[in-house]
């Protein structure tokens, strides 16, 4: 019974914090924000806090090793090759089916005028058999 007690008012003393710290939330939300000094200087301060976390920021980073480097350069560098074969292979053979349909079309023209040339010859034979 008695550990029931305590855990009640364990449960309370705990629910009561959350509570004060909502509010306290809530009463620093509304409140204004003090603004110190002009806007340079404010400026100045915000500048100089960035490059401070910049330079903390840098220490973080953890750079890899020369190897890391060189084998994800190499990766990196072959893909790029077989991408570029792949893109010069689709580029040739476009190439060459656009080269086709131009001699295509112009066999076709010229098979059109040697069929209108050889359509006028026969006419003209017509004619000047039969005398029209």
């Amino acid at each position: 019974m008695a550990d029931e007690i305590k855990k009640d008012s364990v449960e309370a003393s705990a629910d009561k914090k959350a509570e004060k710290k909502s509010e306290k939330k809530s009463e620093k939300s509304t409140a204004p924000k003090k603004k110190e000094g002009n806007i340079f200087a404010r400026a100045w301060k915000a500048i100089k806090k960035f490059f401070k976390d910049v330079r903390g920021e840098c220490k973080k980073v953890v750079w890899p090793d020369a190897k890391t480097v060189l084998k994800s350069t190499g990766i990196v560098l072959l893909c790029v090759a077989v991408l570029g074969v792949i893109i010069w292979l689709i580029d040739t053979g476009l190439s060459e089916v656009v080269k086709l349909l131009v001699n295509a079309a112009k066999n076709a023209s010229s098979d059109a005028e040697t069929t209108t040339e050889a359509a006028a010859a026969v006419a003209g034979a017509i004619h000047g058999f039969l005398g029209f």
